[in-house]
């Protein structure tokens, strides 16, 4: 199995940061991808990044990447999770949004097999923290259009892990427990998944 960890937006990308500017999606979501892949390989897995590269790749890019590792290892034995942050607002102020949550594309795909494993790992890993679920279609993760999980052929999830513009969020975001967290609850989950 080839697990693609791709890291979100890249250092150019506009907001994409704290209200005070401290912290950024971009680099925050690299050091947790690096980590997951690290952890994957270290398991004996082939894990890595879709984009090592610091600037934002276009989302077209990040797709035909994917695709070309669908090629070469069959589209069943490729899994793409793209790592974000979320938001409420836009930079403007702090809120009050909270918790994790994860995307897969519209309709009932192979993505939300992967997706329910997060959930369930999430569920292990972030006790007492609110995740944040959509049962519209009978399972918890949120459907969506965004690109790299509508035109890759593999399962491909998207996960919002907390929110950069809500200052409780935030703190566990940044703190050694929360980074930690969040890198077990994702290499679990993908774990999960390879296993069923």
């Amino acid at each position: 199995m080839k697990i693609l960890i791709d890291n979100g937006h890249g250092i150019e990308t506009p907001g994409k940061r704290s209200p005070d500017g401290r912290f950024r999606e971009y680099a925050w979501t690299r050091e947790i991808a690096r980590r997951i892949v690290a952890d994957l390989t270290a398991k004996g897995y082939d894990a890595s990044l879709l984009v090592p590269e610091e600037n934002d790749i276009p989302v077209r890019v990040r797709a035909m990447r994917t695709n070309t590792e669908c090629v070469l290892h069959g589209q069943r034995n490729v899994l793409l999770v793209s790592i974000h942050v979320n938001a409420a607002g836009k930079g403007d102020r702090w809120y009050e949004a909270y918790g994790w949550c994860c995307y897969t594309s519209r309709g009932q795909t192979e993505g939300d097999r992967l997706a329910d494993c997060l959930y369930a790992a999430a569920e292990d890993h972030l006790q007492g923290h609110r995740l944040r679920k959509d049962y519209t279609d009978g399972d918890p993760d949120f459907e969506e259009n965004f690109y790299v999980l509508r035109h890759t052929l593999c399962p491909a999830v998207l996960s919002e892990n907390g929110f950069q513009d809500c200052e409780k969020s935030l703190a566990y975001l940044e703190s050694d427990e929360g980074k930690q967290a969040i890198v077990d609850l994702h290499v679990d989950g993908i774990l999960r998944y390879i296993s069923r």
